[in-house]
């Protein structure tokens, strides 16, 4: 019976069994809540948002996107890093390189698209169904006019000429600038 007694201590009851290094009534010290406890909500790269893939819609305002970024900064910095006239024309380059992909991976979204729409047009029109074959059918001819607007915009950047030139001259005048910054700095600033 002891044996079940020696379990049941409840309230500082040993039944006369001494418990080594056991504080008799000491106060416990005062432990901040924050020492263990987070308050704060994780943002981002959270275990769900990193295994839950998001489709990616490359559509015609994600070359837009592209377009519309100021590469000034970017073209200032590498100025300051390499001021040597070939690594412009190189990352001239290699931004014309990033344009293109670009360009390629939204007509493949178009393509793709027009080639799904069709089936969905084909499959439910011959069961009938004649209001969702004329939406999807609005849904094909918006496709066709962005795939036909980004044709154009590849064809400006093949010839050195229109949306495609904005990213090049705002990188070139980024680029100028830091070579303009290299020699206020370093030279224009001494006494002679």
């Amino acid at each position: 019976m002891r044996l079940f007694n020696f379990f049941n201590r409840k309230n500082g009851n040993t039944n006369g069994v001494e418990i080594p290094n056991r504080p008799n009534n000491q106060p416990k010290p005062d432990i901040p809540e924050n020492l263990f406890i987070e308050n704060a909500k994780p943002v981002g790269n959270t275990f769900n948002e990193r295994n839950q893939t998001q489709p990616v819609d490359y559509g015609i305002y994600f070359l837009y996107e592209f377009l519309e970024k100021n590469y000034e900064a970017k073209g200032y910095g590498d100025a300051l890093v390499n001021p040597d006239t070939t690594h412009l024309e190189q990352n001239i380059e290699s931004l014309k390189n990033d344009l293109e992909r670009t360009i390629r991976k939204v007509k493949t979204f178009y393509e793709d698209s027009i080639r799904e729409i069709n089936f969905h047009i084909s499959s439910r029109s011959r069961i009938g169904m004649i209001d969702t074959v004329e939406e999807l059918t609005m849904k094909k001819e918006t496709a066709e006019i962005h795939i036909n607007q980004v044709k154009e915009i590849a064809e400006e950047v093949k010839n050195n000429r229109g949306l495609g030139q904005g990213i090049i001259i705002s990188y070139t005048r980024g680029f100028r600038n830091g070579l303009a910054a290299i020699s206020h700095h370093s030279i224009l600033r001494r006494n002679f």
